[in-house]
């Protein structure tokens, strides 16, 4: 089976004064440590958090004394994969092998329909 798997990932950005900044930087530093180890097929995006208040979605980043924690999703394909698990452990495997000391949690696989 084919699977899609979505990953959440937690990059630590120093020396930044807005959101806009530390998201530009989480994302360009992750997507240019997974090209230079092969990876360029992870997808790489900014995560969205709900406001515990009203809901809303907005930027899963925070800033406090110009050092932002940015929440990253990882999506990556997985071809062939024996189970959900299975694959959940082969994109960890792979993304946490290039991304060493960065927090990484699965949060989705989606079962990819066959061609």
């Amino acid at each position: 089976m084919n699977y899609r798997v979505v990953m959440e990932a937690a990059w630590l950005v120093r020396d930044v004064d807005t959101v806009d900044d530390a998201i530009g930087v989480a994302v360009s530093e992750a997507g240019g440590r997974l090209n230079d180890t092969g990876l360029s097929y992870v997808d790489v995006n900014v995560g969205v958090t709900g406001c515990p208040f009203c809901d809303e979605p907005f930027d899963s980043a925070f800033i406090a004394a110009e050092t932002a924690i940015v929440g990253l999703m990882l999506e990556m394909d997985v071809f062939n994969a024996e189970s959900e698990e299975h694959a959940s452990r082969i994109a960890t495997s792979e993304v946490g092998g290039s991304l060493r000391n960065v927090p990484l949690t699965v949060v989705d696989v989606i079962e990819e329909p066959e061609d």
